[in-house]
């Protein structure tokens, strides 16, 4: 009589077939491996959100370096002209933050005077709905015009900090940019004994440079079309506020609320309610419009992430690095997405539920693509 199989065991009779240990424990052990790995995260946000801005940074202007070797220049040439992009990007960035900065410290005081007379009408018209004196003082004490301004420009304050540390990050940029020339041999490298590293790698890279692309296009438009209304209305900083329309753009969902702050209190001190009116409604068509409706659902075909899955991902990345973490949630996503479900092809349902839409991203695809172009080498992960 045949003796029936073990349910353990593979077909081949050598392989466990099931996990070892209960089903409960290993959901345990993971959280558990979570929490530690996400404690270690913050505690070295110091390092990871420089060392990440420069890796988007490098990625981001690496195919410029691509195209002009392609056109016969020699590899030293395109390094340098990849170097000088870089270190232009950053110049860039870290001049229109530091110059947004100090002229917004110069204006704050001319408003101290308009700022209290706001609070003592708001204080008129909320006594006479019936609110006590006491209640009115305490919150007219809380409504610090300098503290709120602070509040405000904690996130150009953030990314400005960076210089700070300006030795580390340009040495860090050089090393990456000097690397990235031979990035795409080790990749292809890779994907020789790992078509899944290498194919995961490479949809990391490629959905950053489309999500950077998509966010700059509107961020430029948005930055531009504020610029141009806030000058229109007579907004002081016009120019200012644009760029930080154009800064919180990379912020997903909730950035043009940031960006809307400022210039609206100073509509508000400049002309009164009704020009703050004005703003509301300008910044609510331009940016609600273009950055909370359409942007988004191009965002989610580029990167093959859904509305939800992003706004989770900017809650917990602010949460875990800072303002920084903020801007960079979309692209640290996508790489945590590359280290932990791309690289698995039984993760494909976690891939399902993180994408947009009906229809599986690009990288999807050619995962399968590879899976079946090396069904040996899958098969052997599987056993593993």
């Amino acid at each position: 009589m045949e003796e029936p199989p073990n349910p353990r065991l593979s077909p081949d009779g050598l392989a466990p077939s099931r996990d070892l240990l209960p089903r409960a424990l290993v959901v345990l052990l993971g959280a558990a491996a979570v929490v530690v790995v996400v404690a270690g995260v913050r505690a070295a946000g110091w390092l990871v959100g420089p060392v990440f801005t420069a890796l988007v940074i490098v990625i981001a202007v690496s195919p410029v370096q691509d195209r002009l070797r392609r056109r016969g220049w020699p590899a030293w040439l395109t390094t340098t002209v990849l170097v000088i992009l870089v270190y232009g990007v950053l110049a860039l960035l870290t001049l229109g933050i530091v110059v947004s900065l100090a002229r917004l410290a110069g204006l704050v005081p001319q408003y101290t005077g308009q700022a209290a007379e706001v609070v003592r009408d708001a204080s008129v018209g909320l006594s006479r709905l019936g609110i006590g004196p006491d209640q009115l003082r305490a919150a007219a004490e809380s409504l610090d015009l300098g503290r709120l301004t602070g509040l405000l420009t904690a996130l150009l304050a953030d990314i400005a900090g960076l210089v700070s540390n300006l030795v580390f990050l340009l040495a860090l940029l050089l090393f990456l940019s000097v690397e990235a020339g031979g990035a795409g041999q080790r990749i292809a490298a890779i994907a020789t004994d790992r078509p899944s590293v290498s194919a995961a790698l490479r949809g990391f890279t490629r959905g950053t440079r489309r999500y950077l692309v998509v966010t700059t296009v509107f961020g430029l438009v948005v930055a531009a079309l504020d610029a141009l209304v806030l000058a229109v209305i007579g907004i002081p900083l016009a120019l200012t506020w644009g760029l930080l329309s154009f800064v919180t753009n990379y912020i997903p969902n909730v950035g043009f609320l940031i960006g809307l702050a400022p210039p609206a209190i100073l509509g508000l001190l400049t002309g009164g309610v009704g020009r703050m009116v004005l703003v509301i409604v300008c910044y609510g068509v331009i940016n609600f419009v273009l950055q909370s409706l359409i942007q988004p659902r191009f965002v989610g075909d580029a990167v093959g992430l859904s509305v939800t899955v992003t706004f989770v991902a900017l809650v917990f990345w602010a949460w875990l690095l800072g303002p920084l973490g903020a801007i960079l949630a979309i692209p640290m996503t996508l790489l945590a997405k590359a280290l932990l479900v791309d690289l698995d092809p039984r993760a494909r349902w976690a891939d399902v539920l993180l994408r947009s839409g009906q229809r599986g991203p690009p990288e999807s695809r050619r995962r399968e693509a590879l899976f079946a172009r090396w069904p040996h080498r899958a098969a052997a992960r599987r056993k593993e």
